[in-house]
């Protein structure tokens, strides 16, 4: 159980109420252990009337009769505390269950982004659902159902040798071999289930991606083949539910075994001791209770030992996480002012998880309120400079200085607050378009909201949808056009109104003549604020104060449009063949 004592903070945090717990079960279990003495009072009353021992009728049904009822009123007692018992103990595991999912929701917030370029979506989800739940499972029934035993067999076994000390030992001879099979079966429960828990993530995640990219999936017509993928996924997992649960079977009938055993053994030494005269009907009578009432108990030490290791392998894979440290660390501690000058000296940078060299030595410096306009190829390192500025990823080599403090000296959550991203790939959230705008800024005005629609040159078509600005989006803004999405994306990012503005080809998937209105109301919006525009296109970046061209990680031009178009090189070809597409298109 080393993996789940990451829970003992919790414990803690709940033992109040645990304690309390604990104390109402063991009165719970105290007034149901009444039941077999006071049979065992009745049956010897029964006796003793028969013999002539008590020769009163009256007196022998008064004494039954206050017997019953107080087996009744024990009954009721029992009842209640066992109410309030699952009140407590129950409640516990849902608190649990509360903080253990948030604190791995906090940790995913936490980690940096190269982290989930290495770990599925699917897994992520499922460790924070079906792991959790499963260790809410320890947490409340297992613990609950481990103090009722223990109690029912203090208790019990105590009266019972008291009694009759033969009988006893008779009793529980059982036991020993019962722990011995539960030791056994409990080790491979636990590899099974880390099986069974593993296939759930590959699942989840198959159907998440299956989900996300279903126009895809229909825009290839391969359904047949995913069912087909699935379907496989399907019958493996089930055949490690179905292996899982082959063990988990033989709990149940071993203790039915072992019980019945102790049944025997009960009724044959306990009948030869009450014919020699050493125990009473009576004492037989309630032994044979006792056993049978401690059959359930027993028979959930196999139950609540399984909980116990699927709850230790899932705790486990949740620990795995929770162990990670972000690569990204904040490193200062006071709050920091970003104005927005960024400069990069001799900075190099490579993704480790595929070893691609994206910068290669890049220098360059961008003072504050001025506008950098970044062209290249694909796979030129355009969208990474963008990324190394929001700090998700530290370099390798060189510098990157913002406000001229090193960007690893600036309070993260500061810098992040003074930047407005707009990615390539725009992803909008499953709300209103209203709430995706003001993701930016959360107390925004419906008015502020509206301007900034204007400046990204999608309010007309937002006021055409029926309920307009509170018109409901689709998974990853899918009701959306391409370019609606990346305006509105635009949107969210200039009503935050911050110091630094990165634009990643954000209007890739605009029309020419929407692109200059958004560019002209973005040159105002962007005033006094620091810009960097990365882009396909020279008409997005030739009013820039400054133009660098990348090739393989590498500036190989720089300059502003005017330079550039009278210098012979990539950017020259580019305008120019831009410019003869555009001729063309308007012929």
């Amino acid at each position: 159980m080393k993996e789940l004592q990451h829970l003992n903070k919790y414990f803690y945090k709940y033992r109040f109420r645990l304690l309390i717990g604990i104390f109402i079960t063991i009165i719970a279990r105290v007034f149901l252990l009444f039941t077999p003495r006071l049979v065992r009072e009745i049956i010897n009353t029964v006796v003793k009337f028969k013999e002539g021992v008590i020769t009163d009728e009256a007196v022998f049904r008064a004494e039954i009769l206050e017997d019953i009822l107080w087996i009744i009123g024990a009954a009721l007692l029992a009842g209640f505390f066992t109410f309030l018992m699952r009140q407590t103990i129950i409640n516990v595991s849902r608190y649990i269950e509360f903080d253990l999912k948030n604190e791995v929701y906090k940790q995913y917030q936490r980690l940096s982004l190269n982290f989930y370029k290495k770990n599925r979506t699917g897994d992520l989800m499922n460790r924070i659902t079906e792991d959790v739940s499963a260790v809410r499972m320890y947490a409340g029934p297992a613990i609950m159902y481990t103090i009722n035993t223990v109690t029912l067999f203090v208790i019990a076994l105590s009266y019972m040798f008291q009694e009759a000390p033969k009988l006893t030992l008779y009793t529980i001879l059982p036991l020993p071999i019962l722990s011995l099979a539960i030791y056994r079966l409990s080790k491979e429960i636990h590899k099974r289930s880390t099986i069974v828990q593993e296939y759930l993530s590959k699942l989840s995640t198959f159907t998440q991606e299956a989900f996300s990219g279903i126009s895809v999936i229909k825009a290839y017509s391969i359904e047949p083949q995913v069912n087909s993928d699935f379907n496989d996924l399907s019958s493996g997992s089930r055949q490690k539910q179905l292996d899982l649960v082959k063990v988990r079977a033989l709990f149940f009938p071993m203790m039915i075994l072992l019980i019945g055993a102790s049944n025997l053994l009960v009724i044959y030494i306990g009948g030869r001791q009450y014919i020699e005269g050493e125990i009473e009907l009576g004492t037989l009578t309630e032994f044979i209770i006792y056993v049978n009432m401690l059959t359930w108990p027993v028979a959930t030490i196999g139950w609540v030992t399984s909980l116990v290791q699927q709850a230790e392998a899932s705790q486990k894979r949740i620990n795995e996480f929770l162990k990670v440290e972000p690569e990204i660390q904040n490193n200062s501690l006071e709050r920091t002012n970003v104005v927005g000058d960024i400069e990069f000296k001799n900075v190099h940078f490579t993704y480790d998880d595929t070893n691609i060299k994206a910068i290669k030595g890049i220098s360059f410096k961008v003072n504050y309120g001025e506008t950098l306009a970044i062209i290249g190829k694909t796979g030129s390192g355009k969208s990474t400079i963008l990324d190394l500025v929001g700090r998700l990823y530290d370099v390798d080599e060189g510098e990157i200085r913002i406000s001229n403090k090193p960007i690893e000296n600036l309070h993260l959550t500061d810098l992040r607050e003074n930047i407005g991203y707009v990615p390539q790939d725009a992803f909008l959230f499953s709300d209103t378009i209203k709430n995706n705008i003001k993701f930016g800024k959360e107390d925004a005005t419906d008015n502020e909201v509206i301007a900034a629609a204007k400046n990204a040159s999608v309010h007309s078509n937002i006021k055409k949808f029926n309920k307009g600005y509170n018109t409901i989006l689709g998974e990853r803004g899918i009701t959306l056009s391409g370019g609606q999405k990346q305006r509105v994306s635009i949107a969210r990012a200039i009503i935050k109104k911050p110091n630094i503005l990165l634009f990643d080809d954000c209007l890739s998937a605009v029309d020419t003549e929407t692109e200059e209105k958004i560019l002209k109301n973005l040159a105002k919006v962007s005033s006094g604020k620091t810009t960097i525009i990365v882009s396909h296109r020279i008409s997005s970046a030739k009013n820039a104060d400054k133009i660098i061209v990348l090739d393989d990680g590498k500036i190989i031009q720089e300059g502003t449009h005017e330079d550039l178009v009278n210098t012979e090189g990539y950017y020259k070809e580019l305008y120019l063949k831009q410019l003869s597409e555009s001729t063309s298109s308007n012929l």
